[in-house]
């Protein structure tokens, strides 16, 4: 299979002369033009004329994107049938859009959001603490797993000033009115016992730092330890929560749209950058879908925070990526490697610039190591780097 690598790299030399060697001479350094092209004879442009031209060239790309614009817009209110998933603290917000009609549902069971509330506490507790930890790294078990810098990013205020006393509590007092009023939530028995171990376990260990006006990073991972397997129960119910509540409204759209709509499903599914690999959502939505088509029309969007407009933002994207999976078939017939990678989500140029910069196309950023670094097949490869040998030959 012809590699994306040898677009460039396959153009001869005399091509790649004058594409990249040629031009240069053709105008002094200063890009004034007050030469001749060597060898050519040709009398080099004036300044204004070479920013026509430039402009010129310019405007072919400005207009294609204006058409794709437009192209894209067009489609982006006819994709149909598509689910958009926007995460939340509540199980996932879903909505189904089919022909022009919205349908917008929370299929979570209450006890989802429930059980990862309590499953939170060592995380709300860290939160306060965090920056009044020591900047150091302590002889902890899992020290090695603690990067340095981090901490001292994390750790800005330092043991001496004692200002988490307030929110610390603060929080306490919430985790005890949570801890109190837990049996009239009517929760399953195992996740209110779960529950009522970490709440005691949080509050007992916030009495123990307030009395002591100390902690640190020992203390706090012998109290973390010791609720880590009930935080595995709330999880446990949290998952089985998701499960059915997702799966129950899938099929009950599946039902409503019909097996033929249903395996031209697109989904797409909105979630912050820490948990866009194996997202929740996406798992159980996976397995739902038409296993022939779920590689390409399942898309996970990470995003930096909660969108205010879901909908619209996945119409531009998925609109994006449908028109792209035909354009790579259509613009790149010829070589099917790249255009698969028109269709995903891999830089076009991606694998030639690691090509160029001398890891011999093994497309492993991690070997690169500069332009100090870069092999001589590299520079052999690289069009620029022919044409200034060439330029040295001739010379």
């Amino acid at each position: 299979m012809t590699k994306r690598r040898t677009v460039l790299a396959g153009a001869t030399a005399v091509s790649a002369a004058t594409l990249l060697g040629a031009a240069p001479r053709a105008a002094a350094a200063d890009g004034t033009g007050t030469g001749t092209a060597t060898g050519t004879g040709t009398p080099a442009t004036s300044s204004a004329a070479q920013k026509d031209a430039r402009d010129a060239i310019r405007k072919v790309n400005a207009d294609m994107r204006g058409n794709y614009a437009a192209l894209k817009a067009d489609l982006a209110q006819r994709l149909s049938p598509m689910i958009v998933v926007t995460n939340t603290a509540t199980g996932g917000q879903f909505t189904l859009v089919h022909n022009g009609t919205l349908e917008t549902v929370q299929p979570v069971p209450e006890y989802f959001e429930l059980a990862k509330s309590i499953a939170h506490v060592p995380l709300g507790i860290y939160s306060i603490l965090a920056q009044y930890l020591a900047n150091k790294v302590p002889n902890v078990p899992n020290a090695a797993r603690i990067d340095a810098h981090d901490l001292e990013m994390v750790a800005a205020r330092g043991q001496a000033d004692h200002s988490w006393a307030t929110p610390l509590t603060n929080f306490q007092t919430t985790l005890t009115t949570a801890r109190n009023k837990l049996t009239a939530a009517n929760l399953p028995k195992d996740l209110q016992d779960s529950c009522k171990f970490i709440l005691d376990e949080a509050v007992h260990y916030i009495d123990a730092t307030l009395h002591d006006q100390a902690f640190d990073i020992a203390s706090f991972d012998v109290f973390s330890s010791k609720v880590y397997p009930r935080i595995r129960t709330n999880m446990v119910f949290a998952s089985q929560a998701q499960i059915s509540g997702i799966e129950g409204q899938l099929q009950k759209w599946r039902t409503k749209l019909g097996d033929a709509a249903w395996n031209d499903l697109y989904v797409v599914v909105f979630s912050i950058w820490t948990t866009s690999v194996l997202n929740q959502a996406s798992i159980i939505i996976k397995r739902c879908m038409n296993q022939a088509k779920v590689d390409s029309h399942l898309i996970d969007v990470p995003t930096a925070e909660i969108l205010s407009d879901p909908i619209a933002v996945a119409r531009d994207n998925l609109a994006r990526i449908v028109q792209d999976n035909v354009a790579a078939e259509m613009v790149f017939a010829a070589d099917a490697e790249i255009a698969t990678a028109l269709k995903g989500r891999q830089d076009l140029l991606s694998e030639e610039i690691l090509n160029q910069l001398g890891t011999n196309g093994t497309a492993d950023p991690a070997s690169y190591t500069g332009i100090a670094g870069a092999t001589a097949a590299g520079k052999d490869a690289c069009p620029w780097h022919q044409a200034r040998k060439a330029d040295r030959i001739s010379a």
